[in-house]
């Protein structure tokens, strides 16, 4: 088959890498977002499925918008059977759904239908989810709704973090996506509808997603602390003498059995500062002010320790 790749984030590489390498099929094409300004100098950055494919006697295309005609045209002139969808961050429109001979497969990082939409990897840990895993499914124009051809399901470990789901998710979907070539190349794919009434969402995540609000339980504001990193990152606010306020993210963090006010600072030592919570309390164990590099807390309080207040905001 002769398959174009869509994808811009991370987690999409290591299946064009797969793909790049398979003998079976041909990758015609490589569609990506434009390179942004990225860093304080706001120098132009290339997305990193651009810097994988970049190199290779496949072309690659950056649109602006996957809807405009000449982009529509761009792809159709690959004469794609197959196109592969991983993270690409804009809506295909019906003209180039409907433009590969056999189908648009998507590759989305949750057990669909949980965890519609852009963020699916913070939230399965930020729910407490013991399980997610990779979907194969055909595209439609909704978001994430179409049927399933396959799932292929992991454990959510113990202490896990959105960077470690998320490597561990991008190494799982290149296997998904052979299977799913496969049963499609011998004309035996499933389709599965979709249950809409049980599906859930995860909306794409701003900056400001990550300020803890601590009057949420302690092991919720944990389990977000481990979700968010390393985007949007959790984060508290500390102020000096003159009101001056600050971002700390917070890195890692224990839950311990301890109440009191929400926000409060009720204890610190070479170990963690202590915080509560709406419910228990959270042990900080490592965290990084604004600007500055990560540290354990016995570091923060030695050098900044005149930012801790009796209350975090």
């Amino acid at each position: 088959m002769r398959i174009v790749f869509i994808g811009t984030g991370e987690i999409g590489v290591p299946t064009l890498r797969m793909l790049q390498t398979c003998r079976e099929h041909e990758l015609v094409g490589v569609i990506t977002q434009p390179d942004k300004p990225a860093g304080r100098d706001h120098l132009l950055k290339p997305p990193e499925v651009k810097k994988v494919a970049e190199g290779t006697a496949v072309p690659v295309l950056q649109p602006k918008r996957i809807r405009d005609s000449e982009a529509i045209s761009a792809i159709a002139a690959l004469l794609p059977d197959l196109i592969v969808v991983v993270a690409y961050g804009q809506i295909l429109p019906r003209t180039v759904l409907e433009t590969p001979r056999i189908t648009c497969l998507n590759v989305h990082a949750s057990l669909l239908p949980q965890w519609r939409g852009a963020a699916p990897i913070q939230a399965a840990i930020a729910a407490g989810d013991q399980k997610t895993g990779i979907t194969i499914m055909y595209m439609d124009e909704g978001l994430d709704t179409g049927d399933i051809l396959l799932k292929r399901e992991i454990d959510v470990a113990n202490k896990e973090t959105g960077a470690s789901l998320h490597d561990r998710l991008a190494e799982l979907a290149p296997q998904a996506l052979s299977e799913a070539i496969e049963l499609l190349q011998r004309g035996c794919a499933p389709r599965f509808p979709q249950n809409s009434g049980q599906a859930t969402y995860a909306p794409k995540l701003t900056r400001e997603d990550g300020r803890i609000d601590w009057s949420e339980r302690a092991d919720v504001i944990e389990r977000k602390i481990r979700a968010f990193d390393p985007w949007p990152g959790a984060f508290t606010i500390v102020s000096d003498q003159s009101g001056r306020t600050y971002r700390l993210k917070i890195l890692r963090a224990d839950c311990v059995a301890l109440d009191g006010r929400a926000g409060e600072l009720v204890g610190s030592d070479m170990e963690a500062m202590v915080v509560t919570a709406g419910k228990g309390a959270l042990a900080l164990r490592q965290v990084q002010l604004e600007g500055k590099s990560p540290m354990s807390s016995a570091e923060f309080i030695r050098g900044h320790g005149a930012l801790l207040k009796r209350t975090l905001g």
